[in-house]
């Protein structure tokens, strides 16, 4: 498991490495809360997912929140991992709450006004997050099995990218953090969500400092 989280880690830095250099930045400790829990989500560690979801809400997430970052994890590392992770933070609400802590619950997603089919609006919000054109010919796995390449734009990309209680670079932050603590095998999603996560704002300095809160180095 070592070499191959070693294995992803050095893939993540040569990606950062054949971009322009930016400026150096660190995560703000909410960033550092969202990769926290999407990582130990992805990789089942409970015990340390209680202390990163107590954590995020003592950085100022809100339930509702934290709750958004357990649920986006499934579509990156599957429903089992994500209802365990749900799972043990109504386990850490209810230790908070019979200690005398009140964790403000926030608001929920704000309603979607495009009544446009989901294939289009996941189209065009897939081609702002990654810049490629939605109407590229399909290629690869799109063309192979193109029931996955809708269910990808309908309802990763249309349901789960328009709920705004992340934002886009906090979701992508959360993607590249499960990618990098799931194993050998991803390196094309880690590549493609890194460049993304660089496309959003997020420098290599943070990126770097996300797999080391990610994958324990």
């Amino acid at each position: 498991m070592r070499t191959t989280i070693l294995s992803l880690t050095l893939l993540l830095f040569a990606v950062c490495g054949n971009l322009r250099a930016q400026q150096a930045d660190t995560l703000s400790t909410r960033q550092q809360s969202i990769v926290a829990i999407a990582a130990n989500t992805a990789t089942g560690d409970l015990e340390n997912l209680k202390t990163a979801l107590a954590h995020g809400l003592d950085n100022g997430m809100t339930v509702n929140e934290v709750k958004e970052v357990l649920v986006h994890a499934y579509a990156y590392c599957g429903f089992p991992r994500s209802l365990r992770a749900l799972q043990t933070f109504m386990q850490v609400l209810d230790e908070r709450k019979a200690q005398g802590i009140t964790d403000l619950m926030g608001r929920d997603a704000s309603p979607v006004g495009d009544s446009r089919d989901k294939y289009t609006r996941g189209a065009e919000l897939l081609e702002k997050l990654s810049g490629a054109p939605k109407d590229a010919p399909k290629m690869g796995y799109a063309a192979f099995a193109p029931i996955i390449e809708q269910y990808l734009k309908e309802h990763l990309f249309c349901d789960i990218f328009e709920r705004d209680l992340l934002t886009w670079q906090e979701r992508e932050l959360a993607t590249v953090s499960i990618l990098a603590v799931l194993g050998e095998g991803v390196e094309p999603m880690l590549r493609s969500h890194s460049a993304i996560c660089l496309r959003q704002g997020i420098t290599e300095n943070q990126l770097r400092q996300m797999t080391a809160i990610a994958t324990g180095n």
